[in-house]
């Protein structure tokens, strides 16, 4: 299968966030794309919410196992994963720039042909310095 055009694919992503002994899920079940570029994947969407409309997502999916996640709207991020590593990276706010902290726990990637299809799991501590905002799950599926 050809992917260096992009292929549409159904996406279906699920957060899971823990702070303060309190755990909020999220859902989205979005209409994207997969592209494939110099070995990586890039599967593109859009979250939808009432308040804000929609918010572009892009995950990043290299060959070597590391994980790139990108969103853009009133708050941009760009978290870069990789097993047993910490990543610093710029959180973009309106009310102005703050620098977390990403270790990852946890990554598991794998791929299944006839549909392709991907299913990428994360799961990581976010700190700002010393302290420790939450525990994260992202689980990411899609299907061409």
């Amino acid at each position: 299968m050809d992917l260096s055009k992009g292929m549409p694919a159904k996406v279906h992503v699920q957060t899971t966030i823990t702070q303060n002994n309190d755990t909020e899920e999220f859902v989205f079940d979005e209409k994207g794309k997969v592209v494939q570029m110099g070995g990586s994947y890039y599967v593109r969407y859009e979250e939808t919410y009432q308040e804000d409309g929609r918010i572009p997502v892009t995950f990043k999916i290299e060959p070597n196992g590391i994980v790139t996640l990108t969103r853009k709207g009133d708050m941009t991020t760009r978290m870069r994963f990789e097993q047993g590593k910490s990543y610093e990276t710029l959180y973009r706010t309106a009310q102005g720039n703050i620098f977390v902290d990403t270790i990852t726990r946890h990554l598991q990637i794998s791929y299944t042909d006839k549909p392709f299809s991907g299913n990428v799991q994360v799961a990581y501590d976010l700190f700002v310095g010393n302290e420790k905002l939450g525990e994260y799950k992202i689980r990411l599926l899609f299907t061409v």
